[in-house]
């Protein structure tokens, strides 16, 4: 009875998080505005051509998922680049992480939603009250789905995509690790689009090149030479 109670009351946490701001306010703060991304981008433009190339990042651990790994400290663009953050940035209430990708070779800022960030925290919590991961099918070296009911879940959860708004699976893998699984949203943005990619070649950069996002919280993935189709880039 105890571990039931800390379960609701932890998983409970980033849903209250979201009551301290009034629902016209939060609604707002959850469309991904291109003015707001363009500010940000023409302000992190400025702020590297006058630090002699430096970017206006928080520093994370080396081994930080590429997607996560370069995410826009706001502090250092405030006030002599930009008045505030976006309004839906984190920091200011919204729902947003602003991050940049190809910091090396043409930075450009792009986002993710943090709801995703509380989901895969909620399913990490019940993996880790029960004990162990519930392994489902195996999709893949290393890569399975979840068997959600040994969760305690009616329904299996998923996360809408940024980019079709289809509901996109949750999976694991052997190191009980969770991700959202993007091949739906890879097919048809291979399938769509011209590419030159190859067995080997990770191909979720396809999915930002026309959209605001990134792929939060995914595995890699690389294409199968034959059915044209997206599959894990396993070892």
């Amino acid at each position: 009875m105890k571990k039931l109670f800390t379960l609701v009351l932890l998983v409970s946490i980033p849903l209250l998080a979201g009551c301290m701001f009034p629902e016209e306010q939060l609604a707002h703060n959850a469309i991904p505005y291109q003015d707001q991304l363009q500010s940000v981008q023409t302000a992190v433009e400025n702020f590297q051509k006058d630090q002699g190339g430096i970017l206006p990042i928080k520093t994370l651990e080396k081994d930080t998922p590429i997607y996560h790994k370069y995410p826009i400290d706001f502090k250092r663009l405030i006030p002599e680049y930009m008045a505030e953050p976006p309004s839906n940035a984190y920091e200011s209430g919204g729902v947003f992480q602003y991050v940049i990708v190809d910091a090396e070779t043409k930075p450009t800022v792009k986002m993710f939603d943090l709801r995703i960030a509380d989901l895969i925290s909620e399913i990490n919590l019940r993996i880790k009250i029960q004990g162990y991961p519930p392994f489902k099918d195996k999709l893949a070296e290393n890569i399975y789905s979840i068997d959600f009911e040994k969760l305690g879940y009616s329904e299996e959860p998923f996360v809408v995509s940024p980019y079709s708004s289809q509901h996109l699976p949750i999976v694991i893998n052997h190191k009980t690790e969770v991700y959202v699984d993007y091949r739906s949203d890879l097919y048809q943005a291979i399938n769509n689009e011209s590419h030159e990619f190859q067995n080997g070649d990770d191909i979720r950069n396809i999915l930002i090149k026309s959209s605001p996002f990134v792929p939060a919280y995914s595995l890699p993935y690389t294409i199968d030479s034959e059915t044209n189709e997206p599959v894990f880039l396993t070892n």
